[in-house]
C-alpha cells in the first residue's frame, strides 16, 4: 500500500483506483504522481490510468465531470482534491502542435504509455501492491537523473511543441539532465515553440521559476535556443558588461542567473521581477567616464511590461513586475529620502517583494546589504498605520476653505500626508492651519516662503 501523509489528492486516488477495480475495470496511477513518488517526493497532484469507459467514469463517482470527452478524461472531485482519470488511449496523427486529430481508445497500457512525452513520466503505479509498471525504461532513466522522450524526440516534439518547454522544466525542477538526442531535437526544433499560444508558454514559465531550480532552468532555455525564442529582450542581457566596482560577478546575464539561483519558493512576481529586473539596460547601454544605464529602470519597467502582456499574464501581475523593475534602483537613496517618501516607498503594495529583490540583487553584486538592514529597521521601528495613515483632510475641507476644486488639490493634499507622515502635523485642525499658512485662496497657489 502507498504510504498514507494525508494528502487529500492521495487519498481520493486511491479511492478511485479501489471503486474502479471493484466495478471489474483495471487502474493504476499514472505520470508525474509515479515519477515524484519514486523519487522520495510528495506529488501535487495525482492522475488515474484505466480501462474504463470514460461514461462509465463519469457514472461511478459523485462530482465526476466530463472535462476532455473527445480525449477520455473525467475529473473527480472531493472536498479540496482533484484527481483526473483517463481512459486507456492511443493517439492519432498530431495535426495543431498540440492534440491528437483523433484518439482510439484501447485496453493494453502499453499503447497508452507509448503516447507520452517523457520515460519519467510514463510509469504506471498499483497502488495496492507497489507494483511498477514500466514499459519505456522510466525507472532506469530515474536513476540516472535523464529526461528522456518516448520514442522518436522529433515527433514527440511536433506532436506537442510545447514538451519542449515541458523538458526543461522538468530537468530544472528535478535537477535532472536531458539526454543527448532529445537535447538536440529540441535545438533543431525550436523555432516551433513559436507557434504555441502564449498562455501555455505562461504556465510553463511561471512553474519553471517558482517551482525550484530557475537558473538552471535559464540556462538550459539558454543553451538549447528557446530563449531567444520565448523571451529574446532576456536573451540580449548576454554579454552586457557592467561597471565592475559595483558588478565584479560579470555581464547583465551572469548577475541575472545568481539571482535566480538565490530565489527560495517565490512568487511569480518575485521570480519575473528577479528575471527582468535589469531588461532594460541593454537597451540604455553606454560608456562615458564608466558604463552606464541611464534609466534602464525606466526602460526596463516598460520592456517587463510588454513581455507580460504579450505572455497574457494578468493585469495585477504585469502592475507589480512593473512596479519591481522600476523602482528597485530607489533603494540607492533610502538614507537621503525625507521620512515621508521613505514611508510611502515602504508602503508600496506588496513590498516585502521588493525587499526581498533588493537583497538578492546585493548577494549577486557587490553584497553590501546596509540599505536593506537599513529599511528593515525602519519598517521595525514603525507601526503599519503609521505607513498609511488616514488621511487629516480632503478635497471637500479645501472647498470649504475657499479654494477652487482643479489640478492644485493634488499638490496642497500631498504637502499636508508629507508633514503627517514626518510628525508634522496630527490632526485636522492643524492640517487646515497648514494649508492657510503656506497656500492662497482661490486658486491654491503657494505663498512665497519669506526668508
Amino acid at each position: 500500500m502507498i504510504e498514507d501523509v494525508g494528502s487529500e489528492a492521495r487519498e481520493l486516488a486511491q479511492q478511485i483506483v479501489k471503486r474502479l477495480r471493484g466495478a471489474g475495470f483495471r487502474a493504476w496511477l499514472v505520470g508525474g504522481c509515479v515519477r515524484d513518488q519514486l523519487l522520495g517526493r510528495e506529488p501535487e497532484d495525482y492522475d488515474v490510468a484505466t480501462d474504463a469507459p470514460y461514461n462509465k467514469v463519469a457514472t461511478l463517482f459523485d462530482n465526476a465531470a466530463l472535462i476532455g470527452p473527445d480525449l477520455g478524461v473525467v475529473a473527480v472531485r472531493h472536498g479540496g482534491a482533484e484527481v483526473q482519470v483517463a481512459t486507456l488511449r492511443s493517439d492519432h496523427r498530431y495535426v495543431d502542435g498540440r492534440r491528437p486529430a483523433a484518439v482510439t481508445f484501447v485496453d493494453d497500457p502499453r499503447l497508452d504509455v507509448a503516447r507520452r512525452d517523457f520515460t519519467v513520466n510514463g510509469l504506471m503505479l498499483d497502488p495496492e501492491t507497489g507494483e511498477v509498471l514500466d514499459f519505456v525504461g522510466g525507472r532506469a532513466d530515474l536513476r540516472a537523473k535523464l529526461i528522456r522522450t518516448i520514442g522518436d524526440p522529433d515527433e514527440r516534439f511536433r506532436e506537442d511543441y510545447l514538451r519542449m518547454l515541458r523538458a526543461v522544466r522538468f530537468a530544472a525542477t528535478l535537477g535532472f539532465d536531458i539526454e543527448s538526442r532529445t537535447f538536440e531535437s529540441i535545438r533543431r526544433n525550436r523555432e516551433l515553440v513559436s507557434k504555441v499560444s502564449p498562455d501555455r508558454i505562461r504556465i510553463e514559465l511561471v512553474r519553471l521559476l517558482t517551482e525550484g531550480g530557475a537558473r538552471r532552468g535559464m540556462e538550459l532555455m539558454d543553451e538549447s535556443g528557446l530563449l531567444e525564442i520565448v523571451l529574446p529582450e532576456v536573451a540580449r542581457m548576454k554579454g552586457v558588461p557592467q561597471p565592475p566596482e559595483f558588478h565584479p560577478e560579470g555581464d547583465v546575464w551572469t548577475h541575472t542567473l545568481l539571482m535566480l539561483g538565490l530565489l527560495e519558493k517565490p512568487t511569480p512576481t518575485l521570480a519575473l521581477g528577479v528575471l527582468l529586473h535589469d531588461v532594460g539596460k541593454p537597451v540604455t547601454y553606454r560608456e562615458a567616464e564608466r558604463i552606464r544605464f541611464d534609466e534602464h529602470d525606466i526602460v526596463g519597467a516598460q520592456i517587463a511590461g510588454e513581455i507580460l502582456r504579450r505572455l497574457r499574464f494578468s493585469n495585477d501581475e504585469i502592475r507589480q513586475v512593473e512596479a519591481l523593475v522600476r523602482y528597485h534602483l530607489r533603494w540607492r537613496h533610502v538614507r537621503q529620502m525625507r521620512e515621508s517618501k521613505l514611508k510611502r516607498f515602504m508602503a508600496m503594495e506588496r513590498f516585502e517583494e521588493h525587499l526581498e529583490l533588493h537583497r538578492l540583487d546585493c548577494l549577486a553584486s557587490h553584497r553590501n546589504l546596509d540599505n536593506y538592514h537599513f529599511v528593515l529597521e525602519k519598517l521595525r521601528q514603525t507601526p503599519p498605520e503609521a505607513l498609511k495613515p488616514k488621511r487629516l483632510i480632503t478635497g471637500r475641507d479645501l472647498i470649504r476653505l475657499g479654494f477652487r476644486p482643479g489640478p492644485a488639490f493634488s499638490e496642497i493634499l500631498r504637502e499636508v500626508e508629507d508633514a503627517q507622515l514626518e510628525s508634522r502635523l496630527s490632526s485636522s485642525e492643524e492640517a487646515l492651519q497648514f494649508v492657510l499658512a503656506h497656500f492662497d485662496p482661490p486658486e491654491g497657489r503657494r505663498r512665497q516662503e519669506v526668508a
